[in-house]
């Protein structure tokens, strides 16, 4: 009998083309499902055929109840090998094998640093002025060079972003919950002395830090109003370490200079939103990850998780 799978979240069309699917041929029907489905009737309605499922990060959020809606499903891969959204414990109750791929750091690294320069030299709004016949050199823009770095986590991406820093000549402070000064160190960079410390010396604050309910609204109004007013904030991890209603104050009444942006406490970011049209943020629709790199990565081993949960040895499980 062949099996049905979809490809969630295939905005590109790009699944099918960055990988060989045909280990599938005979076994495996493949379909891949261009839009966002957040209403969770058309989601089930779109998946209830379907034995297998690929979802593209986190964005489709894997629960108990929609699990109890998917008798069919017996295998639900993620791209990247972690994924909050889905509930692996549910998932083992439902008899749901649920598989991961790699994932490299490096995109999302070459991102918050696209963000963060464009910012620094108000390419947008002089790229705007050159394509519109605008004023010949409207800006002045901000040195990289002996300005202050301040990165909230220091793990995989944020020890890389740190690196690229040093090469601009930059000085370097890092700040997390359990971050040492050897750890640090390790990476060339300065512990702060604490979080508002860290915000307080910093022209640039960059965040690197996974999401937990620890770390969840790390950025409030006290925290924004802490920055000084010609610093930048980039956020390439989740939207919900900052919070959101201070973000936009912090913006509008020039706490802060701008924010570079790529994640969204709704995606796709509403037509209507005020992060698509406020002059001092540089935005972009969450492409931390989406590399041809990356996007080989993610599917081939995709392909390699259907293939080897076919032959009853599942790969890269990941368990509760």
């Amino acid at each position: 009998m062949t099996l049905r799978c979809a490809v969630l979240d295939d905005y590109q069309d790009a699944a099918l083309r960055m990988a060989d699917w045909s280990p599938l041929d005979g076994k495996v029907e493949v379909r891949t499902v261009r839009e966002h489905l957040a209403d969770r009737d058309e989601l089930v309605a779109a998946l209830a055929d379907c034995e297998i499922v690929v979802a593209m990060r986190e964005r489709t959020p894997f629960d108990a109840e929609l699990l109890s809606r998917l008798p069919a499903l017996r295998l639900l891969v993620t791209t990247g090998r972690r994924n909050a959204s889905i509930d692996v414990t549910a998932a083992a109750a439902a008899g749901v094998t649920v598989c991961g791929t790699a994932s490299s750091p490096t995109p999302p690294v070459e991102l918050t640093w696209a963000l963060l320069l464009g910012l620094a030299r108000r390419l947008t709004a002089e790229n705007r002025a050159l394509r519109e016949g605008g004023p010949w050199q409207s800006t002045v823009g901000q040195d990289l060079h002996g300005r202050t770095l301040g990165l909230l986590g220091l793990g995989r991406i944020g020890s890389r972003v740190a690196r690229v820093a040093r090469a601009f000549g930059m000085e370097v402070l890092a700040w997390s919950p359990h971050l040492t000064a050897e750890r640090a160190a390790g990476a060339d960079a300065e512990l702060a002395a604490g979080k508002d410390d860290l915000l307080r010396r910093s022209d640039f604050v960059s965040i690197h830090l996974v999401l937990s309910d620890r770390t969840r609204g790390l950025l409030g109004e006290p925290e924004l109003r802490a920055m000084r007013p010609h610093a930048y904030l980039v956020n390439t991890s989740r939207a919900a370490l900052v919070d959101r209603s201070a973000l936009l104050r912090a913006l509008r009444e020039g706490w802060i200079a701008g924010a570079g942006l790529d994640v969204f406490d709704i995606e796709p970011l509403p037509a209507d939103d005020p992060l698509r049209t406020l002059p001092n943020v540089l935005a972009t629709p969450h492409l931390g990850y989406v590399t041809e790199g990356n996007y080989r990565t993610f599917f081939t081993e995709a392909v390699e998780d259907i293939t080897a949960f076919l032959a009853g040895s599942p790969v890269r499980r990941l368990t509760p």
